[in-house]
C-alpha cells in the first residue's frame, strides 16, 4: 500500500482534489441559499455530492434557476 501511495504523482492529483473540494463547497452553499432550482432540490444535492467535478458544474449550468 505504501508503494502505491509513493508512486502517485501528487503534483497532478492535488490540484484536482482542491478544485473538486472548492466546487462542492461553493455548490452546497449556493444550494442551501437558493429556494427554487430547476428540478427537485434533493436531486441536485445528490448530484452535487456524488458526481465528481461534473456534478457541481452541472448544478451551476443547469440546476440554478436564473432570476
Amino acid at each position: 500500500m505504501e508503494d502505491v501511495l509513493q508512486s502517485i504523482n501528487w503534483a497532478v492529483i492535488a490540484p484536482l482534489i482542491i478544485i473538486q473540494l472548492i466546487l462542492v463547497i461553493v455548490a452546497l452553499i449556493d444550494w442551501a441559499k437558493v429556494k427554487n432550482t430547476n428540478g427537485p432540490k434533493w436531486l441536485w444535492l445528490i448530484i452535487i455530492i456524488f458526481i465528481n467535478i461534473i456534478g457541481p458544474i452541472l448544478y451551476f449550468l443547469i440546476g440554478r434557476r436564473q432570476q
